[in-house]
């Protein structure tokens, strides 16, 4: 699909719900940080504002703002009540969230849906009672695809990792980076293509379907992929508290049963599946651009940076005051991994 046809169908499905139900009594204003043609401008914003009208039989719609602040400051939007809804990156804010990283570690091979809506699911039946997210209300959790490695040169093994300049997004991700051998620089998302055109990194660690939507088949060709990745990044979706206290309670109620939690859980990893495939499909058509998987060798040497990394999680968050353990393994036994 070409770029501008791309472009202008996101545009219009930021807005085809709002116009369809343009007697909505009830419009939330969305922040959004990544470009309009990533696939959650394209399709999970779109997604969830449909089904809030779906819900609400058109009573409620949602608007989508574009760069309004950058990525560390979406927590902050909601808190103060500029925008209604916004979604986190955990990454991005090191000791203000911790509990997330539970989801992050590498060694779980599965789909983005699968542990989406397990990541939910650990978050009612652990992670809430933390409190992390306090003064919003969570309405949705998702982790992307596996976190992969894409660099501007050739990496056949993992040896050839160490002394490379990575941008790193934070979490598991960096601990990850500096087992390996790497030097993480911290870049939001939106700012990667930039980096890497000017050579500021030699590459990034980014999930898969990035290839597409922040145009890494044109600034990093050369896509190593790792059996479940190296991380799995973790999002959040948060709405201001008084705006939903505001609504009348039927739907409040319509939301809750039919929208948030699970089903947008859902629907935000099947659509991060759908763009990892479409990204692997997209490095095999462009020029130039290789795709080199892990060796049997590579698989064996990761195996004990697993490990490590998983006992430093475990630790940081039980420091919290949770049982850590206890929340990793109901994770991982949802997910069918031990």
């Amino acid at each position: 699909m070409n770029k501008y046809l791309l472009g202008t169908l996101t545009a219009a499905s930021l807005t085809a719900g709002a116009a369809a139900y343009a007697e909505a009594e009830y419009t939330l204003v969305f922040s959004s940080w990544v470009p309009p043609t990533h696939n959650i401008n394209a399709q999970m914003l779109p997604n969830i504002i449909e089904m809030i009208e779906e819900a609400t039989d058109g009573r409620v719609t949602g608007e989508v703002r574009m760069g309004i602040a950058p990525p560390p400051a979406q927590m902050d939007l909601v808190l103060d009540g500029a925008v209604d809804v916004a979604y986190v990156f955990h990454g991005y804010q090191p000791g203000r969230f911790v509990s997330y990283k539970l989801v992050e570690l590498p060694g779980v091979d599965t789909t983005a849906e699968a542990a989406s809506v397990a990541y939910w699911n650990l978050f009612e039946n652990y992670l809430a009672e933390l409190n992390e997210h306090r003064g919003v209300k969570v309405i949705g959790l998702h982790t992307h695809g596996p976190g992969q490695l894409h660099t501007n040169t050739p990496v056949n093994s993992l040896a050839d990792m160490a002394g490379l300049k990575l941008r790193m997004p934070g979490g598991v991700a960096s601990e990850v980076g500096t087992a390996l051998g790497t030097t993480g620089i911290q870049v939001p998302a939106p700012k990667v293509y930039e980096t890497l055109a000017s050579n500021a990194a030699d590459g990034v660690m980014m999930t898969i379907d990035s290839r597409q939507g922040f145009r890494l088949t044109e600034v990093a060709p050369n896509y190593y992929e790792m059996p479940g990745g190296f991380f799995r990044g973790s999002f959040a979706y948060i709405m201001n508290e008084d705006t939903f206290a505001d609504l009348p309670e039927d739907l409040r109620t319509a939301l809750e049963e039919n929208v948030f939690g699970e089903p947008i859980s859902r629907m935000s990893g099947a659509v991060w599946d759908d763009g990892d495939a479409f990204s692997v499909q997209l490095t095999k058509d462009t020029e130039g651009n290789t795709i080199t998987m892990a060796s049997d060798e590579d698989v064996a040497t990761f195996a004990p940076i697993i490990e490590a990394v998983t006992a430093s999680v475990l630790e940081e968050v039980g420091a919290q005051g949770l049982d850590a353990q206890a929340a990793l393994a109901s994770f991982r036994a949802e997910l069918g991994v031990e």
